[in-house]
């Protein structure tokens, strides 16, 4: 059987937790920072788990 392989533009998008959630950014801090308030660009610094719903495709992307 052959290997899989991993799908590169989710290897730079997604990581992998220890108990096997997956960690995403934020969307809307790449430009027009100017009018976003601080507290808005601090929280959009910060990663997040990505939703259960989402969990299935991103493990099809990620096999190893």
């Amino acid at each position: 059987m052959p290997k899989l392989k991993n799908r590169k533009a989710a290897i730079k998008r997604y990581k992998k937790t220890a108990i096997g959630k997956y960690l995403r950014r934020h969307a809307y801090k790449g430009h027009l920072l100017m009018h976003k308030s601080k507290t808005q660009k601090r929280k959009l610094s910060q990663t997040v788990c990505v939703s259960s719903s989402d969990n299935k495709p991103i493990k099809l992307m990620l096999p190893y």
